[in-house]
């Protein structure tokens, strides 16, 4: 007789609370209802453009790309990358990110810097290892290490901080199981940029615990208020840094897939590691060959379109700041980066923010995020919302967003402290 075919144990510990909301999204939309989208971040969904030379370059290599050609870019290329997008990349982490002695072979490009960091976590962990993660931060994160029997080791970041990272924290939780930290700069999804001193507090406990960092920036571009960057790798100069990047956020182009990793590793520390790192590479053959094209172009000179593009985004940010903390009950962080806001909300006793976000969607159409699927400090309640949508959009959604919170307040007949 037939049985069901069941799947892994370890796909129950996999979520991604970005998009399994949009699953409900999608049957209200169904049912006639508007949905008010902010709750994923990919600019050309709003009014966001990928730059035009950037997309020629790549029309162009196919079209040029005949059998036997040169640069047939229909064929598989090296598991590493394209030698001129490394060598981009290469060039770009030392002469922009400051990070010393990056050469082509320090350099692998991957289909989104997701892949890179899926690579990198199955190549480091065995059965029972951990690596810490923020919390908040980025699900996909918490989805993959239980893929690969590691464990999830979260550290909280400090929100009264303006979400910067507290040493006593990470040494709360580091155990002789750790393998690596990860930082996310700018931070998915409170926007926080970090300061120098807390990227050295983070090299200082990796260096004291034999860590790997996990340097994901993948937003390092998108800085508001004449904020500057710093690249983790720059300030090391003994501890072993991966640094994640790629053109999704900056060049507006997520669906094209193009990401990286830069690896630094000033005392020769992940040597067997990498070597692991490429043996996964060349399993999986190579990332899609014609997008890495676009590299050297953007890289060397395509930023044309980021000063347009962030005067729009921190129009947007600034409302959102000014909005969400004018409704009682909520308050929010201003974000320094990136295009995330990660506001917190006071509830009554046995409500949490995942409840709130969906009778939010049901009743008013506004699509956010419940921020338990980031990861939130115990008995704090937040939700994220992306503010890239236009102005009429956020505005709309942030008076509904006051409007269902004053009723639900009264619902539950509770009052937030001002």
């Amino acid at each position: 007789m037939a049985k069901a075919i069941k799947p892994a144990d370890r796909t129950n510990y996999v979520s991604y609370a970005i998009r399994d909301i949009v699953v409900k999204a999608k049957q209200l939309e169904a049912r006639g209802k508007k949905i008010l989208y902010l709750n994923i971040g990919d600019p050309p969904v709003y009014d966001f453009e990928t730059p035009k030379d950037l997309r020629r370059i790549v029309a162009d290599r196919i079209l040029a790309s005949d059998a036997g050609a040169k640069n047939n870019v229909s064929t598989y290329c090296d598991s590493m990358g394209i030698l001129e997008a490394r060598e981009a990349i290469a060039r770009n982490a030392v002469d922009v990110k400051g990070i010393i002695n990056v050469t082509p072979n320090d350099v692998i490009i991957s289909s989104g810097a997701s892949e890179a960091i899926t690579i990198a976590i199955a190549a480091l962990i065995d059965p029972c290892d951990n690596i810490m993660t923020p919390s908040p931060g980025y699900p996909l994160y918490s989805g993959q290490i239980p893929v690969y029997h590691g464990e999830l080791n979260p550290y909280l970041l400090n929100e009264e901080t303006g979400w910067q990272i507290d040493p006593d924290e990470l040494e709360r939780k580091v155990n002789d199981r750790t393998k690596a930290i990860v930082v996310i700069n700018p931070n998915n999804p409170t926007g926080a940029n970090y300061s120098r001193e807390s990227i050295l507090n983070i090299l200082r406990f990796a260096e004291k615990h034999n860590l790997v960092v996990f340097a994901d920036e993948i937003y390092d571009k998108l800085l508001f208020d004449g904020q500057k960057h710093i690249a983790i790798a720059s300030l090391s100069e003994t501890v072993p840094v991966i640094t994640f990047g790629g053109l999704s956020k900056n060049y507006i182009m997520p669906g094209w897939r193009v990401g990286w990793a830069i690896f630094h590793d000033p005392l020769k520390m992940i040597v067997e590691y990498r070597e692991a790192i490429n043996k996964l590479l060349r399993a999986r053959l190579c990332s899609p060959h014609p997008q890495q094209y676009m590299i050297a172009p953007a890289l060397d000179g395509g930023d044309g379109h980021l000063p347009e593009v962030m005067a729009k985004i921190q129009k947007r940010r600034d409302i959102t700041y000014e909005m969400l903390n004018a409704i009682p009950g909520i308050s929010c962080v201003k974000p320094g980066g990136a295009f995330y806001a990660f506001p917190k909300i006071q509830l009554p006793d046995g409500v949490d923010d995942e409840q709130y976000v969906i009778e939010l969607l049901e009743e008013t159409g506004v699509l956010v995020v419940y921020g338990k699927g980031f990861g939130e400090k115990p008995g704090t309640n937040h939700f994220r919302i992306v503010f890239l949508p236009e102005e009429e959009t956020l505005i709309r959604s942030y008076e509904l967003i006051a409007e269902f919170t004053e009723k639900f307040y009264r619902k539950y007949n509770f009052s937030p402290v001002q």
